[in-house]
């Protein structure tokens, strides 16, 4: 099985001719960095759930000693749920919560 032929490939920047300052000057361009803003955060967001899974894991192997064996991974998820989702781009980090 290889990979199937013809799929699209995205781009992992965002689009050369987005201007923040007027984003309805290039139409195409602002549907391309709305894709991209979208792309990073469903990326965010599966590696978020990716550690969840680990940390849970880790809670189920190492029993009542999972304080102290687990604390690596719960402080990589915690910092990784930072400000990942939809509605808090421009909330300050100290109310994510």
């Amino acid at each position: 099985m290889g990979r199937k032929k013809g799929l699209p490939e995205f781009e992992e920047t965002a689009p050369d001719g987005f201007d923040p300052e007027n984003p309805y000057k290039d139409p195409v361009a602002m549907v391309e960095m709305r894709e991209h803003i979208v792309r990073e955060k469903w990326i965010q967001i599966e590696k978020a759930k990716i550690l969840r899974e680990k940390v849970k894991w880790c809670y189920r192997v190492e029993g009542v000693n999972h304080y102290q064996k687990c604390r690596h991974l719960v402080q990589q998820y915690l910092d990784s749920t930072r400000g990942v989702g939809w509605g808090k781009d421009h909330r300050p980090i100290s109310l994510h919560g």
